[in-house]
């Protein structure tokens, strides 16, 4: 094996498209040689998703897991030669942890489309007095020109919801506690339409030895339209990385695994994918994306969105758990971890074939045909500049940011009581503007077409035939002008409503022409560009809140109005029938959470009492 070759070339250099092809492979780059081993470059079909791919919320932020070693410096990796049709943008990889070796591995860059209206900020590692410890990065907000560290929150009270759905298109925003006016106050959590190519990602903080930075909620793409992820990669303890070294990254990993073999980490906010059924990687805190001990950590957008799409399925949740438990029992159906040992159930099951046995292959993470890529465009030799030096740029952030957020762990004096502004430097993936057409000093013309609003028709009576204006009036009716149908009054139920509209009276055998119901009794329609936004709490009795209002009248005496009824005597007018006591008007039924000392805070069921900050 040539290896001055693989120290210059890396491990894999072939176009994209062939590359993800087993059989296109050189035997130099991935041998099948047992002997494979500690000198040479492994690829995985297991491991930490790429978190800038798939993104975690914890309900309560917490450190990120602390390793015994140093992370090695970061290899000069190349995108590859070609790239998914559209919108996307090259993120580089960085060094992950791995129990089962006891060292890092590569987790590869990744083809990803931005999510609309943010901007990546990756993570990093730093040096703590314990050891080495994980930073996870996050997608921030294109608006937030400076990175605010807040003081810790106080412990979630999301419960989930306690009331059903109005619509089965609809799915639960988590409740998120805010920094309003220099303290914490608890938003509740609501029902909100679900969008079926989105996935949303709650509010969230996330733990940095500075402080605690805030990530608003925002709307995802479907992991099937993210991009293109790609297989980690272990490095031989003993492989040495020459002066003219780069990686570019090759094997495809099927996003098959995010609905097959989905696993979550909280302490290490990544995902998994991959072989984790033994018990030990459940001890050890990587639990199965349904589980409901994954669910307590946090909120699981990939499972919650899931969920909403097999909603009409009453075996879907339960058929995960029968896969989870035949996986965790049989050895043989779970799928292989490396792509060697892809290769040899992939030569068992053909040879299996040939003599007429049975032989049920197991799931395979890796994309090893052509069939199952997405559609790539090749790039040009200015877009591989381009990218190669979005990749640099992300590293620097990396390290700007540890030598701002290390402040933290020197100083503890430094972290923030309250609200504490720095600024970064700007991130190279950020989203593009969605929905603004770019403004040149060329006057552009006006696509919109003119619409010709049809007037209304004129009836024309036959002369055998009298007009409805000239009938005859009934006695006691003032008379119309004849220009003008007749019209019915409708007088105001309550004071200060507005009168109801006239309707026109319609002439006998003449159908009547349907209208539009008036505003009030029209759905509004939700737009689906923008972060969906919590309730407004409902209006009681021209009130929102225990405060009296100065312009409102004193409540009538209740013994008086007794004595009126039993009188009967005449009713004092509309406005007076209309007007409800201000001491009856919760007697109908239970007053708000908001309303009672001690209540159920709306959406969560809890009390009052829990929304005070620490």
């Amino acid at each position: 094996m040539n290896r001055l070759w693989i120290r210059k070339a890396g491990m894999i250099f072939l176009p994209a498209v062939v590359a993800v092809i087993a059989a296109a492979l050189p035997v130099a780059a991935v041998p099948n040689d047992p002997t494979y081993g500690e000198n040479e470059m492994e690829v995985l079909a297991h491991g930490p998703v790429h978190e800038a791919f798939a993104e975690t919320v914890a309900f309560d932020p917490e450190p990120g897991i602390i390793v015994p070693k140093a992370p090695p410096e970061p290899i000069n990796e190349i995108p590859p030669d070609q790239k998914p049709d559209g919108d996307v943008d090259w993120i580089p990889g960085y060094w992950g942890w791995d129990d089962d070796r006891n060292d890092f591995i590569w987790i590869s860059g990744t083809w990803r489309a931005v999510p609309p209206g943010r901007q990546w900020v990756p993570g990093y590692w730093i040096n703590t007095a314990e050891g080495y410890q994980w930073i996870t990065g996050y997608w921030a907000s294109v608006a937030d020109s400076t990175t605010t560290y807040l003081p810790e929150p106080p412990e979630s009270v999301e419960a989930g919801p306690n009331v059903n759905a109005l619509s089965p298109n609809q799915t639960w925003i988590p409740g998120c506690w805010i920094w309003y006016q220099n303290a914490y106050a608890w938003r509740p959590g609501y029902w909100a339409p679900v969008r079926a190519d989105r996935v949303w990602i709650p509010a969230h903080y996330v733990w940095t030895p500075m402080g605690y930075v805030f990530v608003g909620g925002y709307w995802d793409f479907a992991v099937g339209s993210r991009g293109v992820f790609f297989a980690p990669v272990a490095f031989g303890v003993s492989f040495t990385f020459g002066s003219g070294f780069y990686f570019t990254p090759s094997f495809v990993i099927n996003l098959g695994v995010f609905s097959n073999c989905l696993f979550l980490r909280p302490r290490y906010h990544h995902y998994y994918f991959g072989d984790y059924y033994a018990t030990r990687y459940y001890q050890r805190g990587i639990y199965p994306w349904f589980s409901p001990h994954a669910r307590r950590h946090g909120y699981d957008p990939i499972y919650a969105h899931q969920r909403w799409k097999h909603r009409n399925d009453p075996h879907w949740e339960s058929n995960l758990q029968a896969t989870y438990q035949l996986r965790l029992r049989n050895q043989a159906a779970r799928p292989p971890r490396t792509l060697r040992e892809a290769r040899r159930l992939q030569q068992k099951s053909i040879a299996a074939k040939a003599s007429g046995r049975g032989f049920q292959q197991p799931f395979d993470p890796l994309i090893r045909s052509k069939g199952g890529l997405p559609k790539l465009k090749t790039l040009s030799n200015s877009e591989r500049v381009q990218f190669e030096r979005r990749g640099k740029q992300v590293r620097n952030l990396s390290s700007e940011r540890l030598k701002l957020e290390s402040r933290g762990l020197k100083q503890p004096s430094r972290r923030p009581s309250r609200e504490f502004k720095a600024t970064l430097p700007k991130s190279p993936i950020v989203s593009k503007p969605v929905g603004r057409a770019s403004i040149t000093a060329k006057a552009v013309p006006s696509k919109r077409k003119t619409v010709q609003v049809p007037q209304t028709p004129t009836v024309k009576w036959p002369e055998s035939r009298t007009a409805p204006s000239a009938v005859s009036k009934a006695p006691g009716r003032p008379s119309k002008p004849t220009d003008a149908p007749t019209a019915r009054k409708f007088p105001s139920k309550s004071p200060g409503v507005s009168k109801a509209p006239e309707p026109r009276s319609k002439p006998a055998g003449v159908p009547a022409a349907r209208k539009t119901p008036p505003a009030r009794y029209q759905t509004s329609k939700t737009d689906p560009t923008v972060q969906p936004v919590q309730r407004k709490p409902i209006k009681t009795w021209g009130k929102t809140s225990s405060r009296p209002s100065p312009n409102r009248k004193s409540a009538p005496d209740t013994s008086r109005l007794s004595k009126l009824s039993s009188a009967r005597s005449k009713p004092a007018g509309p406005e007076a029938s209309q007007k409800m006591p201000e001491a009856q008007q919760h007697q109908g039924g239970p007053a708000s959470g908001w309303d009672r000392p001690g209540g159920a805070v709306p959406g969560t069921g809890a009390s009052r009492r829990s929304m005070r900050g620490r």
